[in-house]
């Protein structure tokens, strides 16, 4: 019995030592590939969110290479295990819109009139979030703005590939619009927003209704550090920021094809520029260019790219890439004409930052009214971290005000 007991310790000594080794190696790894930049204010914070990200992420793959369940799955399950309580302030109810699970924040004092409605659309890479893992925003939301909010909860990749979440979110909107009485809300005020991948669904869904006369005319889009293009991970932001925590360069790459494909697997092409042919790339570039950034943020070592023509069997996998509904920048100027007026928020520090600045252009240049607010010291994913404890970021706080 004594010798049983001493092989299991040593084995389970074993098996934490190489653990903690493991993880170490991987922190290790991303202090090698990550930089802080000096603008980001407390440092120290953005530093240990990332290593509690990169720790999920170990023990996921551990997890999945021992057959427990899939790495996605158990980040999936870490980031949305926090459950609040009931709100003071707010009637809080899961629905379902047409199939769509969604999450709807009433305000609970009365009003003498129609209150406003937002559509928000989460964000993750469309392959992570929940309505867990933006319920405090959610509800910051319904609260300071008074409005009736609706979370969706749509399909993720890469068990729902592209055109799924877009659907779901599109499907869940249509269906607010045709039932705004029953919420109380105006119909000249309804508004969509989203973070991130919610701002690309966002962004979407709004040209998608653009020039639909059946459904009430969106009062606004808000699009926060949306990404909106997949046709360059070359831009100015893309280099300046490649390591920047909270979303590398790599891995904006590898979540737009897993929402595409459902795998990464032309990843290196996509980085390089190579999954496009040049033609169309020329085609596109009046809206997608280094030459429509301003100056200034071009500062920071850019050094421009040489165009790179890609093969026939790499297209096919990518050519959904031009698709309006995948990447909206690249919609026809007849439907950013009609686009309703937007706010954009972008951060200094995110390889995102330029899709926000080429779609504010594009939208200025058709006459469509916007509001920019840009974060100097701030990264991707700032603010979702408003309310988190310890490890909030006022500009986070400051982001989000300016959204209300």
């Amino acid at each position: 019995m004594a010798v049983v007991l001493t092989v299991l310790v040593l084995f389970l000594a074993g098996f934490v030592a190489g653990f903690i080794l493991l993880v170490m190696g991987a922190i290790n790894f991303d202090f090698s590939n990550s930089e802080i930049p000096p603008g980001v204010n407390q440092p120290a914070k953005l530093r240990s969110i990332h290593i509690i990200l990169i720790c999920t992420a170990v023990v996921g793959k551990i997890l999945e290479n021992i057959g427990i369940c899939t790495q996605v799955s158990f980040v999936r399950y870490m980031q949305g295990r926090k459950t609040l309580g009931a709100d003071p302030k707010l009637f809080i109810k899961d629905l379902w819109f047409e199939k769509v699970p969604v999450r709807i924040y009433q305000p609970k004092a009365p009003s003498a009139s129609q209150r406003r409605g937002v559509m928000f659309f989460h964000g993750g890479g469309w392959v992570f979030g929940s309505l867990e893992t933006h319920e405090k925003l959610c509800r910051f939301i319904a609260r300071e703005s008074e409005s009736v909010v609706v979370s969706v909860g749509y399909r993720l990749a890469p068990e729902h590939k592209y055109p799924a979440a877009y659907e779901d979110c599109l499907n869940a909107t249509e269906h607010f619009l045709q039932h705004l009485e029953h919420y109380g809300v105006d119909p000249a005020r309804v508004t969509v927003c989203g973070d991130s991948a919610g701002g690309n669904l966002a962004a979407a869904v709004s040209q998608t209704l653009a020039g639909r006369s059946d459904l009430p005319r969106l009062r606004a889009q808000v699009l926060i550090y949306p990404g909106l293009q997949a046709l360059d991970f070359n831009l100015p932001s893309y280099h300046q920021n490649r390591g920047v925590p909270l979303l590398f360069r790599e891995r904006a790459a590898f979540y737009v094809l897993q929402y595409l494909n459902g795998n990464a697997t032309n990843l290196e092409e996509v980085l390089e520029g190579s999954h496009i042919p040049v033609d169309m790339k020329l085609n596109y570039r009046k809206w997608v260019s280094p030459d429509n950034i301003p100056e200034k943020f071009k500062v920071r070592g850019y050094k421009p790219q040489v165009l790179l023509d890609c093969t026939t069997e790499v297209f096919e996998k990518t050519k959904r890439f031009c698709e309006p509904t995948l990447c909206p920048l690249l919609a026809a100027d007849t439907i950013i004409r009609q686009l309703p007026e937007s706010f954009i928020l972008t951060c200094e520090y995110d390889v995102l930052r330029d899709d926000g600045l080429l779609y504010k252009k594009r939208l200025e240049d058709n006459g469509v009214r916007v509001t920019w607010y840009h974060l100097e010291d701030g990264f991707h994913g700032i603010i979702n971290s408003f309310n988190s404890d310890w490890l909030s970021f006022p500009a986070g706080k400051r982001g989000l005000d300016n959204i209300v």
